[in-house]
């Protein structure tokens, strides 16, 4: 029955049968020996059988076994093969051969022994010994990780122990029965290898043993495979065994000694690191490849310690032989450094380590190391000579260096530190950073480190203490270091800062004060007025603003220097004879401010003013004359509404207006309908404003002809378009500009308007006509006017010759080197200077020499007297004659009759301006008006 179940299973699953029926004729022709013999194809399927076959199988006839496979109806147990009958299993051996007339096709003879597998079972005892022996094989087996296998080539049959079996299954193929089935258990990529391996086994000779490394199919784990074939008396392979033992580990390990001695390797070569040994009996010196490389000799040279000394440097030879010494002699460690000369000619600095062991033989062998530290005492050597240079820096640096510990002792200090802070070296050592601060200052600590974060950081200051008591203020930046025994410590610089600090705080009390006076001014008015009106009481604050009455003429008559002298005097009698709560500031010029606190601590507000009017009317000595000075006063106090402290001032100012205009002396108190005015004036200077950056304004000309009516040049008159109030001649809002600190932005507009349209005027009698402009705040001596004037002149076009600047007289009085300077550069380059108004700024005629000018203007009203008054015709002449003796220009203003113009005209004036020729017309009339000619001359 089971050889029937077999034969069904196989001629189904194989398809031999089909086979072996359409060709059964032609294999029954061939010969089989007179025995249990099977015919079978190169896959194993039967094809014929004897009857003595059939029988031994238990089969009625041979067609019973035709089809079936010949590994199913032959099996292998161990050593014995065992044939599947009916019946039972029997112990058979299987010999095979190739057929004589077809080598396709295998004859295996079936010998039967049984009897002598019988006589084996009847022992009990030597069964079960084999039993044993079996076992402990196999444990011995699995033990040593190795499996073993056995192939028949002639049945194709494949013996495998258990143990090869634990590794198959690891694989998935604990069942494989074939050569095939065990190489498709490999790895892909080893299996090309495994195909040449079984081939390599059946073909090598006899005894000789064959070796593979080959990977399980997951690749994790490694197999050396063995194999070796035994041939048979016919010199065919009978059978072929073999091993194959589990490596993954061996393997891992050789993989990991492989790495551990490449890294020491590497190790070595970074660290230009080598070994050696010396046998003192042999004098035979052995090198590490590395230390080969390091001496610069092959590693075929053979060295000696002889040979080694010899490479010594010279200077170095006899030392280093006696510190060798200790080592050969009593075997202690030695440890050596020296120069060492390559054959190349380079000198490397060696450092050998060298102790004494014993070798596998007992005797004693010299081992140690040898590192090329070239490199290291180069970067040693420079890190010295730069350790130095910083010493070297820090003795003699002017900054104070300190050095302290982590508990803020100081450990060491520059001589810079030590002159700082007053002390001997000796005396600083110890002290802490507490006892070096001054006891006012409140951090007395060490700041920390700052981190390199990107955010700029404020500077740490501290105040610290001289040894005689004074402070010292001190930047301190710091840094944390390490020394070389591991030390942490800080390394602290003290910047003096003591008159940086004192310099920003004159800068601050500057600019907070007059540098006359020294009076408060005006920046510090109004952080105190702001300070004063945030208080709840800010009802009870006070302002008082005081001008000094005829403070134009002392300047004027006595110069500059009196006036200041005045001013200061001034000052300090207010200083001195205000009541408490009182202070006293100078805003410019001659306007003082008072500022009251609390009003009715002093008794209200006609009380103080009178007192600040009785301390301004006296008499005060200025160059030994005694001036008698007085002040018009304007007071302002909070009106219940949001009133700030410009408004305060604002109100006070305009009340000083109103007591001036009603003459000198006299006070003032801002009443509702003046804050009213003042804010229009305020409104009224918004809209100035305004029309200054929009070209709102517009620009008159006033025609200045000479002696024939030819225009010379114009004079520009600037006026307002108002959008309300019409067009404002320049008395409507020049005041407004004044107190708006408008003058200059003014002075800029008029200057370029009036140069851009001068540039495109006709020629007047073959002449370009010249333009000029009054300057009241842009004017020499102020901030860039040399700067100001050359940019807006080339943004013009305009030739430098046409432009005319014109100032009064008492701008031009009295000026200084550098003003002088300024105005010189700009006449180099064509510019004129007039002096508008002249004879009114009380000044001598004498004093004509002395102005940078090269026009005179005559003021009008001495050119209105000349037909009919001495005096005035005297002046007049006066002045003509002495501005040609100087090689001036004269030119009379405000000619309006024939007389004047002829009388002038005799005493030799150069150019006339007034209404006797025109008014001030506007750009396009007057464009109109030159072109037309020269204007006609008035008979006698």
């Amino acid at each position: 029955m089971l050889l029937t179940e077999r034969s069904e299973r196989t001629r189904t699953s194989s398809g031999g049968l089909g086979l072996a029926g359409a060709r059964s004729q032609e294999f029954a022709l061939l010969p089989l020996p007179d025995a249990p013999a099977l015919l079978s194809t190169a896959d194993g399927i039967i094809v014929r059988a004897t009857e003595q076959a059939a029988k031994l199988a238990g089969e009625t006839s041979p067609a019973a076994l035709i089809g079936c496979r010949l590994t199913d109806l032959v099996t292998r147990d161990g050593q014995i093969s065992l044939l599947r009958a009916r019946s039972g299993e029997y112990p058979v051996r299987p010999l095979s051969w190739p057929h004589a007339d077809d080598e396709r096709l295998r004859v295996t003879v079936l010998v039967d022994v049984s009897d002598l597998a019988e006589s084996g079972r009847d022992s009990a005892h030597v069964q079960a010994e084999q039993g044993n022996e079996r076992r402990w094989l196999i444990e011995a087996q699995r033990i040593a990780k190795v499996g073993s296998w056995v192939f028949y080539p002639e049945t194709v049959e494949l013996y495998r122990s258990p143990v090869l079996g634990e590794f198959l299954g690891d694989s998935g193929a604990q069942d494989a029965t074939g050569v095939a089935a065990m190489i498709e258990a490999t790895h892909p990529d080893d299996r090309e290898r495994a195909r040449q391996f079984y081939l390599d086994v059946l073909t090598a000779p006899e005894d000789e043993l064959l070796e593979v490394e080959l990977r399980d199919h997951a690749g994790k784990r490694v197999y050396l495979c063995t194999g070796r074939a035994e041939y048979n008396r016919a010199g065919r392979v009978e059978r072929v065994q073999g091993t194959v033992q589990d490596v993954t580990e061996h393997r891992a390990l050789e993989r990991q000694l492989r790495d551990e001695r490449r890294k020491l390797q590497d190790a070595q070569r970074i660290a230009r690191l080598g070994t050696w040994e010396w046998d003192p009996q042999s004098n035979i010196m052995r090198l590490s490849n590395m230390l080969h490389e390091i001496i610069g000799k092959p590693a075929s040279t053979p060295i000696t310690f002889d040979s080694y000394l010899d490479r010594v440097h010279p200077d170095d030879r006899g030392w280093v032989q006696r510190a060798w010494q200790p080592l050969v002699e009593e075997h202690d460690p030695i440890e050596v450094e020296h120069r060492y000369l390559r054959i190349d000619g380079t000198t490397r600095i060696l450092r050998l380590h060298g102790t004494a062991i014993k070798d596998a033989d007992g005797r004693n062998l010299l081992v140690g190391t040898a590192q090329d530290v070239t490199e290291q005492r180069a970067v040693v050597t420079r890190m010295e000579r730069s350790s130095q240079r910083f010493s070297d820096l820090v003795s003699i640096t002017p900054v104070g260096i300190g050095l302290f510990d982590r508990a803020e002792r100081l450990v060491d200090a520059n001589d810079a530190l030590c002159d700082l802070l007053g002390y001997q070296l000796d005396q600083l050592r110890g002290m802490t950073a507490k006892d070096i601060t001054h006891p006012d200052e409140q951090n007395t600590s060490l700041p920390t480190p700052a981190e390199n974060s990107g955010i700029r950081r404020r500077v740490p200051q501290r105040v610290l203490v001289r040894s005689d008591g004074e402070p010292v203020y001190c930047e301190l930046r710091t840094s944390a270091s390490v020394q070389d025994d591991g030390t942490h410590f800080w390394l602290v610089v003290f910047q003096d800062i003591t008159e940086r600090r004192r310099a920003a705080e004159a800068l601050r009390y500057q600019a907070n004060h007059d540098d006359l006076t020294g009076l408060p001014n005006r920046t510090a008015v109004k952080d105190l007025l702001h300070k004063l009106l945030g208080r709840a009481d800010s009802d009870r604050v006070a302002v008082l603003f005081c001008d000094i009455d005829n403070f134009k003429r002392v300047n004027d008559s006595l110069g500059h220097d009196a006036g200041d002298e005045l001013l200061v005097a001034l000052a300090r009698r207010l200083e001195g004879g205000l009541p408490e709560g009182c202070t006293t500031a100078r805003l410019s010029g001659d306007e003082f401010v008072i500022i009251c606190s609390d009003i009715e601590a002093v008794g209200g507000v006609d009380s103080l003013a009178t007192r600040v009017s009785s301390l301004l009317r006296t008499a005060v000595p200025v160059h030994g004359q005694l001036i008698r000075v007085s002040a018009s006063i304007g007071a302002a106090v909070p009106d219940g509404a949001a009133s700030g402290g410009e408004d305060l001032l604002r109100f006070a100012d305009a009340a000083m207006f109103e007591a001036k205009g009603r003459g000198a002396g006299k006070v003032s108190l801002a009443s509702p309908a003046l804050m009213a005015s003042a804010d229009r004036q305020l409104h009224l200077e918004g809209q100035l404003r305004e029309a200054l950056n929009s070209d709102g304004l517009a620009l008159h000309y006033q025609p200045v002809v000479d002696a024939d009516g030819v225009v010379v040049t114009a004079e520009a008159l600037v006026r307002w378009p108002h959008p309300d109030r019409g067009m404002l001649a320049p008395d409507a809002f020049l005041p407004v500009a004044e107190q708006g600190d408008l003058l200059r932005e003014l002075d800029r507009w008029v200057l370029r308007t009036a140069l851009k349209e001068a540039a495109t005027w006709p020629l007047s009698g073959g002449r370009s006509v010249g333009v000029a402009v009054n300057l009241a705040g842009l004017v020499p001596g102020g901030p860039e006017f040399v700067d100001a004037v050359a940019d807006i002149v080339a943004e013009s076009g305009i030739c430098w010759k046409r432009v005319i600047l014109e100032l009064v007289e008492t701008a031009l009085a009295d000026l200084p080197s550098r003003t002088r300077h300024e105005m010189a550069e700009l006449v180099e380059r064509g510019v004129r200077f007039a002096v508008d108004d002249f004879g009114t700024g009380y000044s001598s005629l004498a004093r004509l020499k002395d102005l940078p000018a090269q026009i005179i203007k005559v003021d009008r009203r001495f050119v209105a007297g000349v037909g009919g008054d001495a005096s005035d015709f005297a002046v007049a002449r006066a002045v003509v004659d002495m501005a040609r003796a100087m090689g001036r220009k004269c030119v009379a203003e405000g000619v309006e009759t024939a007389t004047q113009f002829h009388v002038l005209s005799g005493v030799g004036v150069d150019a006339y301006q007034g209404w006797l020729f025109s008014g001030a017309l506007p750009a396009r009339e007057f464009r109109d008006l030159v072109a037309r000619g020269p204007m006609p001359i008035p008979g006698v």
